[in-house]
């Protein structure tokens, strides 16, 4: 009879404050577990990185590989802030210094073919001849990968095909999912041969699996509040016996006296690199207010537009988190104002549905102001306040001006603004009737800072 031991880990989202305890519990658990025999594999099922954190940004994400290197996993793969978060170019060097393979099946270059850094599957084996196969897949995000340089495909495109080129050659099949826990349970259903799904991308917890027939769930939450821990036991002709899965909260795993010194370098380290990168320099503070106009959100709003060489923006308040200014202005305080990976997006609309988009966002004004905004990219609070630039409103005769015109009801109208207006649920008319345009690959606050930089220069 042979164990096998797999630890797990989704989501860390450069949540650094809970490393050195996984870090700790991931090869503790591993050296015990082999010292009594058991073969332990580990896996990441990606979103590691979050451009969020002063120092995945200030080294694009090669801290996080640093981190992963760490652990020794057997094999990883990338969620959407790997794949949407960064530049073409970034990612395609992401895992050049990674110690441990990058299973993908279901993203392409444009071209079709593979990325030279990622395999459709990896194969591993025991001591004991155990053949285990690894397939990986990210969320497939077609509106945001294709104008990143990449071709996105969905698991019904790929796999079965994977499944044709590994049938006879594997005992377990586990499946690394970063397509949250809906697909994952369509994954059971529609693919019994798997074996475990390793999931993710929802930020779901499965403390202790949820199985579908003979198909093992397994998911550890977000921010690295949970490690996954699977236990299969095989027989001698290698098919399983019994499958298990725990989750074990970080919270609860061994302190160490050097974790708040470890935990505040990486904060700090990522802060000093940023700070070096000076931007502009303001003359006054631009204020930000959350519930009507203010400074910030109105320079926003002309960087929106001078970015995407458009003549009106919108935008909400609740994206800068901090005023800025006076004096020099640094990738740091960028990062800390606008700390969101979000694109800007280019609507274009008839005037009579850019009309109904802008009641919708006028009805929506008040409750936004205060709505606390979770997900889809935002990393703030609240969604604050919308601004427009180039659109004007009376909200008495429900008149809507292009620049102090009257909307003519067939003309087509271009506003740029940022794709979590797409995403969210308040503005259906931008996803319904808009022709929408992803800008890739900078961020919002690439472009704020490079406005910054030509208005106000050092």
């Amino acid at each position: 009879m042979e164990k096998l031991v797999i630890l797990h880990t989704n989501d860390l989202h450069s949540h650094f404050e809970n490393w050195p305890k996984i870090r700790r519990f991931m090869l503790g658990t591993r050296a015990a577990e082999q010292a009594e025999g058991a073969c332990v594999l580990a896996f990441d099922d990606g979103d590691a990185m979050d451009r969020s954190a002063p120092l995945t940004e200030a080294t694009q994400g090669q801290i996080n590989v640093q981190l992963l290197n760490e652990i020794g996993y057997d094999a990883a793969t990338i969620g959407n802030n790997e794949g949407v978060g960064n530049p073409h170019d970034v990612l395609e060097h992401l895992y050049d210094h990674a110690n441990f393979p990058v299973a993908l099946a279901n993203l392409f270059e444009v071209d079709g073919s593979r990325p030279t850094w990622a395999k459709p599957f990896v194969r591993t084996q025991t001591r004991a001849g155990t053949r285990i196969a690894i397939v990986g897949f990210t969320a497939p995000f077609f509106l945001t990968y294709r104008p990143n340089g990449w071709q996105v495909k969905t698991v019904a495109d790929v796999f079965p095909d994977i499944l044709k080129q590994l049938s006879g050659t594997y005992d377990v099949l586990i499946v690394l999912s970063h397509l949250g826990i809906e697909a994952d349970r369509h994954l059971a259903k529609q693919y019994p041969e798997i074996d475990v799904v390793i999931g993710g991308h929802t930020h779901h917890l499965l403390a202790d699996g949820e199985l579908h027939g003979t198909t093992l769930l397994t998911a550890a939450e977000k921010y690295g509040h949970y490690v996954g821990k699977v236990t299969l036991t095989l027989d001698d002709q290698h098919q399983i016996i019994t499958r298990q899965a725990e989750t074990f909260k970080t919270e609860l795993m061994q302190a160490a006296a050097a974790d708040p010194r470890e935990i505040q370098g990486y904060e700090s380290k990522g802060i000093a690199l940023l700070k070096q990168h000076q931007v502009a320099r303001l003359p006054k503070q631009l204020s930000i207010k959350y519930d009507g106009p203010s400074p910030l959100l109105d320079l926003g709003l002309e960087a929106l537009a001078d970015g995407a060489q458009v003549d009106a923006a919108i935008l909400n308040a609740g994206l800068f988190l901090m005023p800025l200014g006076p004096g020099v202005v640094t990738q740091a305080d960028l990062l800390t104002c606008l700390p969101h990976p979000m694109h800007l997006l280019k609507v274009t609309l008839s005037g009579k549905e850019l009309w109904r988009l802008i009641m919708e966002m006028e009805k929506n004004r008040m409750f936004l102001r205060h709505f606390h905004m979770i997900g889809m990219s935002f990393r703030g609070k609240i969604f604050g306040d919308i601004g427009y630039r180039g659109i004007s409103v009376n909200r008495e005769k429900r008149v809507v001006l292009w620049h102090g015109k009257p909307l003519v009801p067939e003309q087509q109208y271009t506003f740029v603004t940022v794709d979590n207006f797409l995403f969210i649920p308040f503005f259906p008319t931008i996803e319904i009737m808009g022709s929408n345009e992803l800008l890739f690959p900078k961020l919002l606050r690439n472009v704020v800072g490079e406005y910054l930089a030509q208005k106000y220069p050092l």
